[in-house]
């Protein structure tokens, strides 16, 4: 449902169903209505400074580059208001050129939230688009990435789901001869020579290095334990160094000898670089820059408990509503653009 009514904002937080809501008026003004501490999770991607001009108007055009800047600023302040001490706040930005050069406005923008606003910076995500429009410009390179900033009100007790987006793990194997073999390949013979030819281990040390890879080695067998690693001191590089009062690992290296990384049966945790396609076929006509669904879908199983409520103070033709409905969370869409708020409804009520 498309609305101006201002008193709708306020009762749709305080009520349940998962239908969307969409706002249509300026993000600033409309975030002002919501009461404190009202949302679960946040995820927009903004006009950029100076790159399109969109229906409605809007930040984008401002004449410099740090007015851009303080404008968003001033919308972020009051997501970070509105946002539960819980809550996140994924914010994608592209950056733009001045004279020939990066203004670096990402990083501005970041730096300015964190500094000014409160907010707390728990990853800088790589949004690889694989894939990229033409550059004609034949004294640079072409960029294929953006910035996800991945924001948190608190800087811990946030609502984090770890085990929602892991890859499920590669399973150990057996050979012809019964050895057990880690879905990496590491079968313990690599290590067991490096025990052995250590210079740096004494006899003890070696000894119980080899007791503790068997048992390892035992544990990937009963599938306990899906592959591994072992540093061993000497032989291997450290993890995070050698400094043995900043590092913990290189403390067990130095009293041990040795140590494991085992990895988790519940797979491997999401990492900073996404692989996602750029969307190219909803409602561009009607739309520039409308972000791909799977964008959104990793942030929202991340940090939005199910029903918890998704807002985009920038939601375009609506793939932030629409992803958080078909993954049972409510939101509320704020945008300027009647076009698109429309064509956002008629993808939610024919999808």
């Amino acid at each position: 449902m498309i609305t101006q009514d201002k008193r709708l904002l306020t009762q749709y937080v305080a009520g349940s169903t998962l239908d969307p809501l969409l706002f249509e008026g300026d993000s600033l003004d409309a975030l002002r209505l919501l009461p404190d501490e009202c949302i679960d999770c946040a995820i927009t991607s903004p006009p950029y400074y100076m790159k399109r001009e969109y229906a409605g108007g809007g930040i984008g055009l401002e004449s410099t580059w740090q007015g851009y800047v303080d404008d968003l600023v001033a919308i972020c302040a009051e997501v970070y208001r509105v946002l539960k001490p819980t809550g996140s706040f994924w914010l994608n930005i592209g950056d733009s050129y001045q004279g020939k050069s990066l203004i670096m406005v990402p990083e501005r923008v970041a730096m300015r939230l964190t500094d000014e606003v409160g907010f707390t910076l728990r990853n800088h995500v790589v949004w690889n688009k694989l894939k990229g429009a033409p550059d004609n410009a034949r004294d640079k390179m072409r960029t294929l990435w953006e910035s996800v900033f991945f924001f948190t009100k608190t800087p811990s007790g946030y609502y984090y789901d770890i085990d929602a987006v892991r890859k499920p793990p590669r399973r150990a194997k057996s050979t012809r001869h019964g050895a057990v073999v880690s879905a990496t390949g590491v079968s313990g013979v690599r290590y067991r020579r490096k025990i052995e030819l250590s210079t740096e281990l004494t006899d003890a040390e070696k000894a119980n290095a080899m007791e503790a890879l068997d048992d390892m080695l035992g544990q990937v067998e009963r599938g306990e334990v899906p592959d591994f690693r072992m540093v061993i001191r000497g032989a291997s590089r450290t993890t995070h160094g050698d400094s043995t009062k900043l590092s913990g690992r290189a403390k067990e290296l130095a009293e041990k000898g040795f140590y494991f990384l085992k990895y988790s049966k519940k797979g491997a945790n999401i990492s900073d670089v996404w692989d996602i396609i750029p969307e190219d076929s909803q409602n561009r006509a009607s739309h520039y820059a409308p972000f791909p669904e799977d964008l959104v879908k990793n942030p929202i199983a991340l940090t939005c408990p199910s029903g918890g409520i998704v807002l985009d103070p920038f939601v375009g033709t609506g793939t932030t509503c629409k992803v958080a409905r078909d993954m049972g969370r409510r939101s509320i869409g704020i945008d300027l653009g009647r076009p698109y708020l429309e064509a956002a409804e008629e993808r939610l009520c024919t999808q």
